[in-house]
């Protein structure tokens, strides 16, 4: 498939600077140290030297907050049986407060291969590990009415009515010889009888599975009530350090491939309705999955992140080739120096193409989101542009899990 290329520092949701680092063929920035805050600031740095590597995803750190959290308001519904009619939300309600996210150490960042599915890994600057952070519902955000609900009836898995699946923890599988982790998230009242949505939520750039875990998933696992079974994988290290997704020769695709298979196997999960996302490297990944798992993935939401198409430096080269089809809703910031604003235009662009939608939008929700006219039924796609850095909006798990739980 076609790949994607671009300049990546791992970054926090906290305040902090990125730290220069080069390795042997690229250079990186550091990331944002994790203080704290419900709006930590973005980091911009550049990378030094270094060759673009031809594959594999690129940047992502998680940002975190130290305020509270909240729901996003009440939703409006997507319709009766997946039908894919159109409902106002209501006004909402104030969100609640939740869990603070915990810091970290620096982001590691550098310069970094596109995604795909075969592409070589691009070379990454060290600098440490992502705080841990990440998205938080926001307060008293009246419910986003309007999207297209869909799906259809739910799709048992062959996990459905195991009477003793694993619960929550830290697992491993073997992936074509190489030990790869991953953690679970069971809700505290799973019936196994009851096939659940399956969240995966990656990782920033030197970020870990642990660190995604503490964060309630990015918050999303707080917004979604107990109707959800999440999965956070960890990416593996790499050339100057730092765990990340350069997917080289389709390993980070093929891990997800088995994760599916133990999933469907253990849980009940409902096979209709399996989604992904992440922030800034974890964002990236999402927009891999979306494209070479199409087939199996019923809608994305990367937060800060590029691809699938090939670009560098707000400079298109090359479209992917994808399989199957996929909703998406995706948020990007304007003063992003990290992840540059015009590659996540460019990531807009082909999902809005993809779905067939028009170029032209309505403003939906209350966070100067839009959603584009045209698009194929039961395939929206949603842009949420900020004045932001290289953060998460306080805006974002509320609003991924609003459209998630449309289908």
């Amino acid at each position: 498939m076609w790949t994607r290329l671009f300049l990546a520092c791992s970054v926090l949701v906290w305040s902090g600077g990125c730290s220069d680092e080069s390795g042997d063929d690229g250079g990186g920035t550091g990331g944002m140290g994790g203080t704290g805050g419900v709006l930590g600031t973005g980091g911009s740095g550049s990378g030094t030297g270094g060759t673009v590597g031809t594959g594999g995803t690129s940047v992502g750190g998680t940002g975190g907050s130290d305020g509270s959290d909240g729901s996003g308001g009440d939703d409006g519904s997507g319709g009766s049986d997946g039908s894919g009619g159109t409902v106002d939300g209501s006004g909402g309600t104030d969100g609640s407060g939740g869990d603070d996210g915990s810091g970290g150490d620096d982001g590691s960042g550098g310069m970094v291969g596109s995604g795909g599915d075969d592409g070589s890994g691009g070379m990454v600057g060290s600098g440490g590990d992502d705080g841990s952070g990440g998205m938080v519902g926001s307060g008293g955000d009246d419910g986003s009415g309007g999207m297209d609900g869909s799906g259809g009836m739910p799709a048992d898995t062959m996990g459905c009515g195991n009477q003793s699946p694993p619960g929550s923890g830290t697992y491993s599988m073997d992936i074509d010889g190489t030990s790869r982790e991953y953690r679970v998230g069971v809700p505290s009242g799973y019936d196994p009888d009851v096939p659940h949505k399956l969240i995966f939520v990656w990782h920033g750039l030197g970020g870990t599975a642990q660190q995604v875990e503490q964060t309630a998933f990015f918050g999303v696992e707080r917004e979604s009530d107990g109707s959800a079974i999440f999965v956070a994988g960890q990416g593996l290290p790499t050339q100057q350090g730092g765990a990340g997704w350069p997917n080289e020769g389709g390993r980070d695709v093929a891990f997800v491939r088995g994760l599916l298979a133990e999933m469907r196997a253990e849980y009940c999960i409902d096979d209709n309705r399996i989604f992904s996302t992440g922030i800034s490297y974890g964002g990236i990944m999402s927009n891999t999955v979306g494209c070479a798992l199409g087939d199996e993935f019923r809608a994305i939401a990367p937060v800060m992140g590029s691809g699938p198409d090939t670009a560098y430096m707000c400079t298109f080269y090359r479209q992917a080739s994808c399989v199957g089809q996929v909703a998406a809703w995706l948020t990007h910031g304007t003063a992003d120096q990290v992840v540059y604003f015009c590659d996540g235009e460019y990531s807009r662009d082909h999902w809005r193409e993809e779905n067939h939608c028009q170029v032209s939008s309505s403003p939906i929700g209350q966070n100067g989101c839009v959603s584009y006219a045209g698009c194929d039924a039961g395939y929206p796609v949603v842009w949420c542009e900020t004045n932001l850095a290289h953060q998460a909006p306080s805006f974002a798990a509320a609003e991924a899990w609003d459209f998630f739980a449309q289908f």
